[in-house]
């Protein structure tokens, strides 16, 4: 009882202390929101911000834009935006109607749940994540298109061409991009078709402010243009890519492109003290568990506790790992897992029965004799648009790892994903080392692999108030969950909510990750006095970029901020 009253004290004393150390931090280390009045577009790369912003001045609503940015981070963004990968849209029309659509990667028709064992049935290390056999067939062209066919105003021709004018005309390297590519440098080498792009004359380094075009991008940029998504699925960058893959032991045929199709599907909904909460459902586990832990956190008074004070940092860990435990044991392809509980993970009673279990002053254990969490990249990108007629848009697509694969087709220009890594590639196998061997996410043909991604719009009162999401692999769901908790529960703005330090637990491993400066030493102590096992992380996109709009009810201004985390990101708007 002693133990317990000294940990209650001081977390009360910590909470205070900190409450007045943090406002003043945050409001010292983040700048104001952008302020636009019209329309708006934040994204990780101010050139892309920028093409979208100018769809929007032309007449564009918020979907042409966003696919007028989609196609441009593709050139100016090539860690993460892309036309090899895929991801997922959300829509909020200013009718009130909310939509999403599902462009995730598919595994080829030559794809099986053992192709990444020996004869031996034992996993080959880093097969799902390296070469050919980890690329997924690409659904990100495919997305764009339906939501243009099912939401956009303006000629999908016009759409594209800021993409190919960057490409084509080229922009100045960043120092960040220098880094990138100067790091990768040996990886990029393995492959001519992207030592080719990513390399001057395929083996010296573009140096930062020199002019880097991409005409091979342009070329397959040029043929979408054309002849629409058959310009990608058919044809002449088809044939590209299926050659390549076959000439190198990959899986995808030109009869996989031809047969890819995105899906329009019901987005996850929920409430949160009163806010409506639509985030993307499966394949992507994003928005069932963002909407889980906010159910489970709206029985705590978070704002009494002080924002990043051990008891708040305590119960938010704590939801988290209820959360990603759910997400393991139960979420994947609904095509493939129909019966997935989805209705029971988002309802408040289930919400009251975890909370239940959560304590105040003791951190639980995860168990990994269940099973644990296998790997998933980090590399993705989010950005989120509203229009002047006030529809509202979400999207986070992604190459998987930072670069994807790094494998550009020969001729093609364009770089490949690995997302084949994000299934469970050891049939029934499930240890502590990570490795996750249930059957909802095994490798099947033409299925989609599970993912974190959360692209989410927060409604007040029927209209959009929030749009958030972020890149981070698993951190993205409690990014976007930490970023909502700010502006309800702590009446940050948006700037404010981007900039303030974040969390990360997914249950397995156990580790409660910390950002610098996140929290006081003496709340850190207090959390692993509670059984927590913390580790600080030096990494400034360790716990994602997060890109988000706030629409001010009373004004209606745009109030945007791109993370202070990603160095090329941009709020653009007039």
């Amino acid at each position: 009882m002693k133990r317990i009253f000294f940990v209650t004290l001081s977390v009360a004393t910590a909470a205070l202390l900190l409450f007045w150390h943090f406002k003043e931090s945050v409001a010292g280390a983040s700048k104001y929101p952008e302020r636009a009045k019209r329309g708006m577009v934040v994204s990780s790369h101010y050139l892309a911000s920028q093409a979208g912003v100018e769809i929007l001045k032309n007449g564009g609503n918020a979907v042409d834009a966003a696919i007028a940015t989609g196609f441009a981070l593709a050139v100016t963004h090539p860690s993460a935006g892309n036309i090899g990968g895929g991801g997922f849209m959300v829509v909020h029309t200013n009718d009130g109607r909310v939509t999403a659509f599902d462009f995730r990667e598919k595994a080829p028709a030559a794809a099986h749940e053992r192709m990444y064992l020996d004869a031996d049935g034992q996993y080959v290390k880093d097969l799902n994540h390296e070469g050919y056999l980890a690329v997924g067939v690409p659904g990100t062209v495919a997305g764009f298109f339906l939501a243009h066919q099912k939401l956009g105003a303006k000629p999908m021709s016009e759409l594209i061409a800021p993409a190919i004018t960057l490409a084509e005309k080229g922009f100045p390297l960043s120092w960040d991009l220098y880094d990138d590519f100067k790091a990768l440098e040996p990886a990029f080498k393995k492959y001519p078709g992207s030592a080719k792009i990513f390399l001057k004359n395929g083996e010296t380094f573009y140096e930062p402010g020199e002019i880097w075009r991409q005409p091979d991008l342009a070329k397959t940029l040029r043929r979408i243009q054309k002849n629409g998504r058959d310009g990608f699925y058919k044809g002449e960058t088809a044939r590209l890519l299926a050659a390549d893959m076959r000439k190198n032991g990959g899986l995808i045929t030109e009869e996989d492109l031809a047969n890819y199709q995105a899906k329009e599907r019901q987005p996850i909904h929920g409430t949160y003290r009163g806010y409506d909460i639509y985030s993307m459902c499966p394949p992507s586990s994003g928005g069932t568990a963002l909407v889980e832990m906010l159910n489970i956190l709206e029985g705590f008074d978070l704002r009494g506790y002080g924002h990043s004070s051990a008891q708040h940092l305590h119960l938010m860990a704590e939801t988290m790992r209820r959360a990603f435990a759910d997400r393991a044991r139960h979420l994947g392809d609904p095509d493939f897992n129909p019966e997935m509980p989805i209705a029971r993970l988002i309802s408040k009673p289930y919400a009251e029965q975890l909370r239940r279990s959560i304590s105040l002053n003791q951190a639980s254990s995860s168990d990994p004799a269940i099973f644990s969490e296998a790997y998933e990249g980090t590399e993705t990108t989010h950005y989120s648009v509203v229009d002047p007629a006030g529809n509202a848009v979400v999207v986070t697509y992604t190459l998987e790892n930072s670069y994807g694969s790094r494998i550009v087709a020969e001729g093609a220009g364009f770089l490949l994903n690995n997302e084949m890594g994000d299934f469970n590639p050891w049939p029934g196998h499930t240890d502590t080392t990570g490795m996750i061997g249930t059957a909802p996410n095994l490798v099947k043909p033409g299925k989609r692999m599970l993912s974190s991604m959360t692209p989410t719009i927060v409604a007040k009162n029927g209209e959009p108030y929030v749009l958030i999401g972020s890149p981070g692999g698993r951190t993205i769901i409690n990014t976007v969950l930490q970023v909502i908790v700010n502006v309800i529960d702590f009446d940050m703005d948006i700037a404010e909510a981007i900039a303030a330090p974040r969390i990360h637990h997914q249950w397995l491993p156990n580790v409660l990750r910390l950002e610098k400066f996140g929290t006081t030493e003496d709340s850190q102590r207090l959390l692993e006095m509670m059984g927590h096992r913390t580790r600080v992380s030096n990494y400034s996109r360790a716990q994602g970029s997060a890109m988000g709009i706030m629409i001010d009810p009373e004004t209606g201004l745009r109030l945007g901020s791109a993370d202070p985390r990603a160095p090329d990101g941009a709020a653009v708007g007039f």
